[in-house]
């Protein structure tokens, strides 16, 4: 028996998380300068690093031959000053993926349940079987969350319910009022992890206060990123704010220094960037005309999505995705959601956002 024979079954039977394809490695596979390829596959932010992250993070470099601080309070600091939580509701993440793995690692195990919708984000079935958990998915109901359905799936073993809000790859959206009433009627047992990676994309009409209800749900954790929106992608820094009692646990099986000296800076000056955030929002709200009025024109259905991506439908995904590889665009096939007559295109400058439309339509054959 070799020795990989002998590692747990429900371990061997993962199938990794796939990134998006880096723009140097398309580079070395097709000859092409990486100058002239545009990717668009990870839900980036195009306008890169805010000038007042920049500077927070340059500044920590004098430090950078020391361990982080394993608390992160400046960084905590700025959290309870913008969102007027308490520092013990607050854990921080290497990204919102290490939340996610948190929760998995503080409350599943074996026989017990998790619950997530279909074609929503991967890492949740992943945490879940790495766990040794059983992932339950809920067929989805216009591509996604059927809250409904995720109540009726609540077994006496489900410790947690992940939904994504907007959710990832589809950019589909449960109001505020439909979240609120969803959390009532959960059971006091099971942990809501609502993730709001991509909750700054949201238009003001559309946005409510998650963070608010957690003194209401003490089963409630909210995670959110700084990858997106906040352009800090590279440096990998999330965090979760919820019940004392919640992120108690999840500072036990958290990484200790998870969180690097550049991260905790950059994070911390970026939260305050009102003026970033909004150019951010707004050159989303831009491209995200532009793509679905191309779409338009080519005549493809897409989804409407609430996020800085949409997904639109080419009938061959793989097929469309290698063919635009060869033009030197990078989107995201999402067969492994489940959906594999579907491409998910990232917003990206305007640009960037016109290349591919100009090169889509060969790309269809």
């Amino acid at each position: 028996m070799r020795l990989c024979d002998l590692a747990p079954a429900h371990i061997r039977a993962i199938s990794p998380y796939q990134p998006g394809k880096p723009i140097s490695e398309l580079a070395r596979e097709m000859g092409l300068a990486e100058e002239s390829i545009v990717k668009l596959a990870s839900n980036e932010n195009p306008l890169g690093v805010g000038e007042k992250a920049r500077a927070a993070m340059q500044a920590s470099l004098a430090d950078i031959a020391r361990y982080p601080d394993g608390n992160g309070f400046e960084l905590k600091d700025a959290l309870c000053r913008r969102y007027g939580v308490a520092m013990n509701q607050i854990v921080l993440g290497n990204g919102s993926n290490d939340i996610l793995e948190m929760v998995a690692g503080a409350f599943l195990g074996p026989d017990r349940d998790a619950i997530y919708a279909q074609h929503a984000f991967a890492v949740y079935p992943l945490a879940t079987q790495a766990a040794g958990a059983r992932g339950i998915e809920v067929p989805a109901k216009n591509f996604g969350h059927d809250l409904d359905a995720m109540l009726a799936a609540i077994t006496p073993a489900t410790r947690v319910i992940f939904i994504a809000n907007p959710n990832n790859p589809t950019g589909t959206f449960v109001p505020g009022a439909a979240l609120e009433a969803f959390l009532a009627r959960v059971p006091a047992d099971v942990l809501v992890v609502l993730d709001e990676a991509y909750t700054e994309y949201l238009a003001p009409a559309d946005r409510y206060d998650a963070i608010a209800w957690v003194a209401r749900f003490p089963n409630l954790l909210v995670s959110r990123t700084f990858s997106k929106a906040y352009g800090l992608a590279g440096l990998r820094v999330g965090y979760g704010i919820g019940n004392p009692a919640v992120i108690d646990l999840l500072n036990r099986v958290r990484q200790p220094f998870n969180v690097c000296i550049p991260g905790l800076a950059a994070a911390a000056a970026a939260l305050f960037d009102d003026e970033f955030l909004q150019r951010s929002f707004e050159l989303n709200a831009a491209g995200m005309k532009q793509l679905c009025d191309g779409f338009q024109r080519l005549g493809l259905k897409w989804i409407p999505s609430y996020g800085n991506f949409v997904t639109f439908k080419v009938g061959d995904g793989a097929g469309v995705n290698q063919r635009l590889l060869r033009q030197g665009v990078i989107v995201r096939p999402i067969g492994g959601y489940g959906m594999p007559e579907w491409l998910r295109v990232s917003i990206g400058l305007e640009s960037e956002n016109a290349r591919f439309l100009e090169v889509l339509p060969a790309a269809l054959g």
